[in-house]
């Protein structure tokens, strides 16, 4: 059963898939390479191994669209939920013949990550193809109150678009092939840089460390600089709109004027060094 699932698994870009056919390598089981395959994204993939066509997925995915979970399999997927855990369902001939039970590693510092986004006032949603069950166990772990689960990649991105007919400026962090619509259509598209090539592809910044708290540390950072800019805008003008008035006048001399003029330079370069100071928030 895992020699099926983790050779339809080993052509699809999803994290978990990774990790399912690497977990079937590291067992020793010799790998088949599948032909017809075909990867819906958010549902499951299908190929044929052996001359018959499987299917791994989500349980209509695989069982058809009036399946019936029969021989505890409705328990096993309680189970595994409540403890954040999601349930891969391998079947074929429309018939559900075994289930893989997987879960994401929270990242170490992904309670920091979500902590410093809440510090800069900015409000967190998490939106996710899991289960309710599984996706309320994670987001508690790391401290997200709102959570919209059982998304497709799709609806992902409905949901993005939602929020900013709202009014809301949406950013959205994402390491999946099924967080690439989304990323795209968010005002800001942040992929994790361990993540799918396509959502590498789709996002406005990559964190190329892998380490979510840059999120919060590139949002504070742009504000700072914004900030700055403006700043450096507003003395310029003013100095501009005093002076100039001042030398036509005579009032100034020209040697005081370019002095003043080179002062106001210095000034902004100074200004500006100030962001070399500036500390990750951690």
């Amino acid at each position: 059963m895992l020699r099926l699932a983790a050779s339809l698994e080993e052509a699809s870009e999803h994290p978990i898939a990774r990790a399912i056919a690497n977990g079937a390598r590291e067992k020793g089981i010799e790998l088949t390479t599948p032909t017809d395959f075909l990867n819906e994204a958010g549902i499951g993939v299908v190929g044929k191994i052996d001359g018959r066509e499987i299917r791994v997925g989500r349980a209509d995915w695989c069982g058809g669209p009036q399946v019936v979970l029969r021989g505890g399999l409705d328990e096993l997927i309680s189970d595994a939920e409540s403890r954040g855990a999601s349930v891969i369902f391998i079947g074929w001939e429309d018939s559900i013949q075994g289930a893989l039970v997987v879960s994401d590693t929270v990242k170490e510092t992904a309670v920091a990550a979500v902590s410093a986004l809440k510090r800069l006032g900015i409000s967190v949603v998490m939106v996710t193809g899991d289960s309710e069950a599984a996706a309320h166990w994670v987001a508690e772990s790391v401290g997200i109150d709102t959570v919209i689960a059982g998304v497709l990649p799709a609806g992902k991105a409905e949901v993005v678009r939602g929020l900013q007919a709202d009014g809301h400026i949406v950013a959205v962090i994402g390491d999946g092939i099924n967080d690439a619509p989304a990323l795209a259509q968010a005002d800001l598209g942040i992929a994790i840089g361990t993540g799918a090539d396509v959502a590498l592809e789709a996002s406005d910044l990559t964190l190329v460390s892998g380490d979510p708290r840059g999120a919060a540390d590139a949002i504070e950072l742009s504000r700072r600089t914004l900030a700055t800019i403006k700043a450096n805008l507003f003395w310029a003008f003013a100095y501009n709109a005093a002076a100039i008035p001042l030398a036509a006048a005579g009032i100034l001399n020209p040697a005081i004027a370019a002095a003043t003029m080179g002062f106001s330079s210095v000034f902004v370069v100074s200004n500006s060094l100030r962001l070399r100071r500036f500390k990750p928030l951690r």
